[in-house]
């Protein structure tokens, strides 16, 4: 059977049955494509397990793949095949058996606190054609770096989710499906006010909170990458929207949040996940340090 044609089965299967994301399903068809065009498969009794080496040899070795990269591919085609086989399209799956690498422990990168605030000046001194940009950009990084929001869900805000006079921001369905709340500071707070003001002023009505410019739309997440471009270059400090998060929850860390409450925020469905931003904050340990036992007892230097 054409494989493409079974591709496209299983990711309307995932997005019924499963209630996977757009960008799940785009990460499907495009690792699956990609599978197919290294063989040159068509049908799906051509998939072997040594095609399927084949590809991940080639992927570390030639395409200098990150294990992420690998574990990624081996993610998206071992469930793909394995429906195959719950189908009856195939007998055993060919992924099965394919090795999983040791997961590289690298702590989250972040920026330290002056860079972050220089940023935040820059997005709101940045000498924009139009005064919404100002208020709508400085608002849009400042919830990355006050809130620890993910991209995807700052781009699915709606009107209704941020309540400023309240202090709180409900995140509907993030990451895994899952609803959160998280609390915003009175500085956040003011932000959020001030572009509301001038989204406003040019008579938004979209359900989405931020919106487009020129148009009666929300933001796009193309709008969004460019932002992120112009601000680097305009910066020089090198950041991506993922950076931005891992900041929020070291910064927050620093500040004397505990872990639970962060995990919270960040919407982690396992604390451990949270926990790494304990090793990635120098601060953090600097302030735990203190409180060894024998800091205060006199001891006599030789």
């Amino acid at each position: 059977m054409d494989i493409h044609i079974l591709c496209e089965k299983f990711c309307d299967y995932s997005i019924s049955m499963r209630g996977y994301s757009k960008a799940t399903i785009r990460r499907y068809r495009f690792v699956i494509k990609s599978f197919c065009k290294f063989t040159n498969i068509t049908e799906l009794n051509e998939v072997s397990e040594e095609k399927l080496r084949q590809l991940f040899f080639y992927g570390r070795t030639e395409r200098k793949w990150s294990i992420n990269t690998y574990l990624v591919y081996r993610n998206t085609l071992m469930p793909f095949f394995s429906w195959c086989v719950k189908q009856g399209y195939m007998a055993t799956n060919p992924a099965a058996e394919i090795e999983v690498p040791k997961l590289e422990k690298r702590l989250p990168t972040k920026l330290t606190k002056q860079d972050t605030f220089r940023l935040l000046e820059i997005v709101q001194n940045y000498p924009y054609d139009y005064r919404f940009l100002r208020f709508r950009n400085h608002a849009v990084f400042s919830m990355f770096v006050f809130a620890g929001l993910r991209k995807q869900e700052l781009l699915k805000l709606k009107c209704v989710d941020v309540d400023i006079e309240n202090l709180t921001i409900f995140v509907r369905q993030g990451k895994g499906n899952k609803d959160r709340i998280i609390p915003i500071s009175f500085t956040l707070a003011q932000i959020l006010k001030k572009y509301v003001q001038e989204r406003k002023r040019l008579n938004r009505t979209c359900p989405e909170f931020f919106v487009s410019l020129n148009r009666n739309f929300g933001y796009s997440e193309a709008g969004l990458k460019h932002l992120v471009r112009q601000m680097n270059e305009a910066s020089e400090i090198k950041f991506n929207v993922h950076k931005l998060r891992h900041t929020f929850a070291t910064l927050m860390l620093e500040g004397g949040c505990d872990i639970y409450s962060l995990s919270k925020m960040m919407g982690h469905s396992d604390i451990k996940t949270t926990t790494i931003y304990l090793s990635a904050s120098a601060e953090h340990l600097r302030t735990q340090m203190v409180k060894h036992p024998l800091n205060n007892v006199p001891l006599k230097i030789y």
